[in-house]
């Protein structure tokens, strides 16, 4: 992968401990680091066509608008599709990790037709929100919708 191969959305999250938070993506996540982008502080990894840019926090930064507090990322998580779920809930309960909802299926309308997911939702060590979810059909009709 080059830089000009990268998916046009990629999050780069500020972390407290790389070490701990390598952990917890390259572990029950499945997340891969690549060697290509590795630097002090700084981890790029990726997991198919999913990836992310951990960097060990750096206070002096501006651009945060704030101070970093525990838990980080509020308001928003990272959605990540995997082909099956069980793998990655299977890595959760092995590494002690708690789910903050799941696993559960889930039905979300979108245009002309209805998704059927099963999915989990954890949080990594600072606290941002992660929810993987496994596509598990595609209805005709649009139906219920799920948060």
């Amino acid at each position: 992968m080059t830089f000009r191969d990268a998916p046009p959305l990629v999050p780069e999250l500020a972390v407290t401990d790389l070490t701990a938070s390598l952990g917890f993506w390259c572990g029950p996540c499945g997340f891969a680091p690549d060697p290509r982008r590795a630097a002090p502080g700084f981890a790029y990894l990726t997991r198919g066509e999913a990836h992310v840019m951990l960097e060990q926090g750096e206070p002096e930064r501006d651009w945060f608008g704030s101070e970093l507090a525990r838990p980080f990322g509020r308001g928003s998580h990272l959605r990540v599709l995997v082909d099956d779920l069980e793998p990655v809930l299977a890595g959760m309960r092995s590494h002690g990790i708690a789910l903050l909802h799941g696993p559960a299926e889930a039905h979300y309308g979108v245009p002309g037709h209805e998704v059927h997911v099963r999915q989990i939702v954890v949080a990594d060590p600072d606290g941002y929100v992660v929810r993987f979810q496994e596509m598990l059909d595609d209805a005709s009709e649009a139906g219920t919708t799920g948060a």
